[in-house]
């Protein structure tokens, strides 16, 4: 990979356990909706994810529960999002505000897996950018490398992408990204757990590696990894 210049990471079952996200900060955002919303529902922000969910439940086909302009409803949708896993941007953002409440709080802490802090240093070291691109929002991302089981992650990561771009299996999301960090698509690697994620990326023109880790759905790709120490190794 000598024309390498930049790595681009997915968060859950890539450097973070799938059990973590659905088990730990599902779990916190679904507990704590309802009282995030007592407390800052006027707020200029959370009224524009409300915004924003309100114009997704009118396009929704699957019959969700009514959403009227009161905290109960609201955190029953959200509610129901979560429990579909559904790649919502209101939801997302949403969920980025109720856990910041927790990691400052100290309630939360981040989990990573033990080769990421080790394989962070080492990049940047060999004069990689790294990149995040989740579902989750921003501010999501950059709370979770900030609080993790491994210190303060952050310092390594100079960019971070959500669905803002557009959606993790469209080709056009990566060509946005390689085009946001001023690089060509061939010299960023990409690393996910989803097949479908990597041939949006691979579409664009990106270099692309499954991530196999505990946890993770079994899936085939052409370049697999076990472990970052594979990705670069000193």
């Amino acid at each position: 990979m000598s024309e390498l210049r930049a790595i681009l990471l997915d968060i859950e079952g890539t450097t973070t356990p799938i059990s973590f996200v659905h088990e730990v900060l599902f779990s916190y955002a679904r507990l704590h909706a309802r009282d995030f919303l007592k407390n800052n529902l006027e707020s200029p922000e959370v009224r524009a994810d409300v915004a924003l969910l309100r114009a997704e439940h009118a396009l929704e086909d699957e019959n969700p529960p009514a959403l009227i302009d009161d905290v109960d409803s609201i955190a029953t949708y959200i509610d129901w999002l979560i429990a579909r896993d559904r790649k919502s941007t209101g939801l997302k953002s949403l969920q980025g505000k109720i856990w910041r409440e927790g990691y400052l709080n100290g309630t939360l802490k981040s989990q990573v897996f033990p080769d990421v802090a080790p394989a962070f240093e080492r990049w940047k070291a060999a004069g990689l950018s790294i990149s995040i691109f989740s579902s989750g929002s921003v501010l999501a991302q950059q709370l979770l490398f900030a609080h993790t089981d491994a210190g303060d992650l952050t310092k390594f990561i100079d960019s971070y992408f959500d669905t803002n771009v557009g959606k993790k299996g469209e080709p056009e999301s990566y060509r946005k990204i390689a085009a946001a960090l001023k690089l060509q698509p061939g010299e960023i690697l990409f690393i996910s757990d989803v097949v479908a994620e990597l041939e949006g990326a691979r579409e664009a023109g990106l270099k692309t590696l499954l991530s196999i880790r505990p946890g993770n759905s079994p899936q085939e790709w052409s370049n697999t990894i076990h472990s970052f120490d594979e990705v670069i190794s000193s």
